[in-house]
């Protein structure tokens, strides 16, 4: 494939490989996973970083390889497990498609990482840019990605003023990451700054590996690049390594480019939740399989209708369960779930009738802590007082504040 391009373009490639390749050589991120080349761990980090900062996954990460250091591990581990370890990241269907990937991996590669680019892509859950980046990065494959921060950089630099989700644009883009890490595989011996000892030691590379390591270099040199300094917003130019060749900076583009489509307007959706306490003990529910944030704890809720004034006007036996005597405002938690801008406004509830028996699990402070709750659901429970020892006070009392979260993930 032959990158159409005019003027400073004309070598853009070899260019972009040699100078990504030695920016990234002294300015890659010291990450938990760029110190090792068990493909284990660097998936475990591409499912998570799918549409998560890498500043929030590296606890995450750290914590699921404590707990889950093999494949094995991860296929064995109870679904209950697995939502705690995930909870708070979002996307929770990512971790059932791991748990189903290791699954496959123990029947049908005898519980190796498998290196064939087709059955890495035939893993449940993994798509062309993360079987691409595993391969790569933990095989040194000659293997191209492409995400937001990737596609960021090329149409910047290439001034591609088509919409990249746009098929013939998306392939454009994907031959313009392939004919450039097949390069970066064909070159590395010819670099004038080899990688340095810190490097290959952050990388998970090895001194006699080098030579093969490019192809992982580069790919993380193109994710670094979108990441640190070509951002959506006021992307730092003057100190990009190769502004010198990026058309949208010498045309004035950047804050044009991607020039991504009108994007979805975001509804709003209002929901009440009602925290109803019966001897130290809250009444939460379970989602069902098949729903968003499925198999996740929350607070009994309803969705109500923006001309709605009340809870007490909304909430009946069939649209919540049961029938409350008493509600008092607790705390409003505002947060987003893909197009949807949702307001959840948590209510302390009385049941009207102590002995009806409504739907759902009595848990008490410290089951409600082992479970794993939706993003909105845990801010209600982080609410909660502390509990107290002291038997002159309550030990689940509330704290009756209001607190308004934005969070975009679900």
């Amino acid at each position: 494939m032959a990158v159409h391009a005019t003027g400073n373009q004309q070598h853009a490639v070899p260019n972009l490989v040699t100078k990504l390749l030695s920016w990234f050589s002294t300015h890659a991120r010291d990450l938990p996973w760029r110190r090792t080349r068990d493909p284990y761990a660097i998936w475990i980090s591409e499912s998570m970083l799918q549409q998560t900062q890498v500043k929030t996954v590296i606890p995450y990460w750290e914590r699921w390889m404590r707990e889950l250091p093999t494949i094995r591990a991860a296929a064995q581990a109870s679904p209950g497990k697995l939502h705690k370890l995930w909870e708070g990241l979002g996307y929770y269907t990512r971790v059932r498609n791991v748990q189903k990937a290791a699954q496959q991996i123990i029947a049908q590669h005898e519980g190796r990482f498998p290196e064939n680019f087709d059955d890495i892509l035939a893993l449940p859950g993994v798509g062309r840019y993360t079987a691409g980046a595993i391969a790569s990065i933990a095989f040194h494959q000659p293997r191209p990605i492409l995400d937001g921060n990737v596609v960021r950089v090329l149409t910047r630099i290439f001034g591609i003023t088509t919409d990249p989700r746009e098929k013939k644009t998306n392939a454009q883009l994907w031959r313009i990451t392939e004919e450039l890490v097949h390069y970066a595989s064909r070159i590395t011996s010819t670099l004038r700054s080899p990688p340095s000892a810190e490097l290959l030691r952050r990388t998970g590379a090895t001194e006699d590996g080098h030579h093969a390591s490019s192809c992982s270099r580069l790919n993380q040199s193109l994710m670094e690049l979108g990441a640190l300094i070509c951002t959506p917003r006021s992307p730092r130019c003057e100190l990009c390594p190769v502004n010198h060749l990026c058309v949208a900076r010498h045309r004035g583009w950047q804050a044009e480019l991607p020039k991504i489509g009108r994007r979805e307007t975001a509804t709003a959706r209002r929901f009440i939740a009602f925290v109803v306490e019966r001897r130290g003990r809250f009444l939460v529910r379970q989602r069902p399989a098949g729903v968003v944030n499925a198999h996740l704890w929350e607070f009994p809720n309803v969705e109500i209708g923006a001309r709605h004034s009340g809870p007490q006007r909304v909430v009946t036996a069939d649209s919540a369960g049961f029938h409350f005597t008493e509600v008092k405002p607790f705390t409003i938690i505002k947060h987003s779930i893909t197009r949807y801008r949702i307001t959840l406004a948590a209510h302390r509830a009385e049941l009207a009738n102590s002995r009806s028996k409504p739907g759902g699990h009595w848990l008490s402070r410290s089951q409600l802590a082992r479970r794993a709750f939706s993003s909105a659901h845990k801010k209600i429970l982080a609410q909660f007082e502390p509990e107290r020892r002291s038997p002159t006070r309550s030990a689940s009392k509330l704290r009756p504040v209001t607190s308004r979260i934005g969070d975009r993930r679900s």
